[in-house]
């Protein structure tokens, strides 16, 4: 992708999954990667695995004053950010009636909150640099109802519209997208199907088959790129083509 090579990138939940694929794909590509994970295991294992890396920083994105001190550092290491992969959250699996006060506010913290704690620390910084571009991990739950994650699917639709609001107010200096997978068959999600179930998933998705982190992390670079400088305040959906036919392809 042309304009990567030496730009500073941070991501979040960048010690696994979707995250950890995007950091090899930015290295590859040539810039400086920082991470920003809250397990310190997992930092170390990526670090490992990368030494490359600029750093592996432990942040809980739910903690403003954790998100601060850990973007001047990737600052400090890198020098500056020019792009902001946004993508820590988590997800519990758990019926509508069931859902607790406290789970409700733990998903949302990681997975609303957090974001535009990020965003919002990111987009300082890149507005006082005159540039940069910001991309957050949507899903298709934010598009589309999904039975037994609520409060996730709820927070998806505001990272959506967070990010075509953020858009409007920060161009042209900086651009901000977001990217939302659909089924992306990561380690852990690999664990907990049977191999019944994932073929019964993957009979749901026109193009037969999960996504691989690697596909989503090509869509992030893609989107950082100066290929896509025309491209700010979209969501770029990556299914397989689960969506494309509403009730035709359920």
């Amino acid at each position: 992708m042309r304009g990567l090579r030496g730009k500073g990138v941070v991501v979040t939940g960048g010690a696994s999954g979707i995250g950890a694929a995007t950091v090899a794909r930015f290295l590859e590509e040539g810039s400086k990667v920082c991470v920003l994970d809250r397990d310190p295991r997992g930092n170390e294992a990526i670090q490992k695995k990368h030494p490359a890396l600029s750093g592996a920083l432990t942040a809980d994105v739910r903690r403003l004053p954790d998100v601060q001190a850990a973007f001047a550092e990737a600052v400090r290491l890198m020098g500056r950010v020019d792009v902001l992969v946004n993508n820590a959250g988590i997800s519990v699996r758990h019926a509508f009636l069931d859902i607790t006060p406290e789970e409700w506010d733990r998903v949302v913290g990681a997975d609303l909150t957090g974001v535009f704690y990020v965003a919002q620390t990111a987009a300082r910084h890149m507005m006082e640099r005159g540039g940069g571009v910001i991309l957050q991990t949507a899903s298709t739950n934010g598009l589309v109802g999904h039975r037994y994650y609520a409060d996730y699917n709820a927070c998806k639709a505001g990272v959506i519209e967070l990010t075509r609001s953020i858009a409007l107010e920060l161009a042209p200096q900086v651009r901000v997208n977001a990217v939302a997978p659909g089924y992306v068959l990561t380690p852990m999600q690999r664990a907990e199907y049977t191999d019944a179930m994932l073929d019964e998933v993957n009979r749901k998705i026109p193009l037969g088959r999960h996504a691989a982190p690697e596909e989503i992390a090509g869509l992030f670079a893609y989107l950082a790129s100066d290929d896509a400088a025309y491209l700010t305040g979209q969501v770029f959906v990556i299914d397989g083509g689960e969506t494309a036919g509403g009730l035709a392809s359920r």
